[in-house]
């Protein structure tokens, strides 16, 4: 995480129990751990627009138990991620230009997609 992402992060959500959660979880990793961690991330990500582009519905139970394996990801590696959180992760990754281009890097439209495949598996 670059040190801009850093400082809007702390300002948005650091009094948040996430944010202690994934501070204590980011203080023991090295900069390959981290690497290695987002480059996880950024793989679900690509799977995600690999069912979009095979034509799975949002809602499909492939695509839902893949909402399911990113929503575990993410708990695994820097926090704890409640269905409330996950569903403010989609709007943002679909709202945010940084995180829409950066995932839509993937299959455009990647972005909406899982911010919809998120709203299915949330009941939204």
């Amino acid at each position: 995480m670059n040190d801009n992402y850093r400082k809007e992060a702390k300002e948005k959500w650091g009094g948040t129990a996430a944010y202690a959660e994934f501070s204590e979880k980011a203080k023991t990793r090295s900069a390959a751990d981290s690497q290695k961690i987002n480059e996880g991330l950024d793989a679900v990500m690509g799977e995600f627009a690999a069912h979009m582009a095979r034509g799975l519905r949002p809602d499909d139970a492939a695509t839902q138990s893949l909402v399911g394996r990113l929503q575990g990801y993410i708990s695994e590696h820097y926090y704890t991620c409640t269905n409330e959180i996950l569903f403010g992760l989609g709007q943002m990754y679909a709202a945010d230009e940084r995180f829409r281009e950066n995932i839509d890097r993937h299959g455009d439209g990647a972005a909406l997609y899982i911010r919809e495949a998120i709203e299915a598996f949330c009941g939204a």
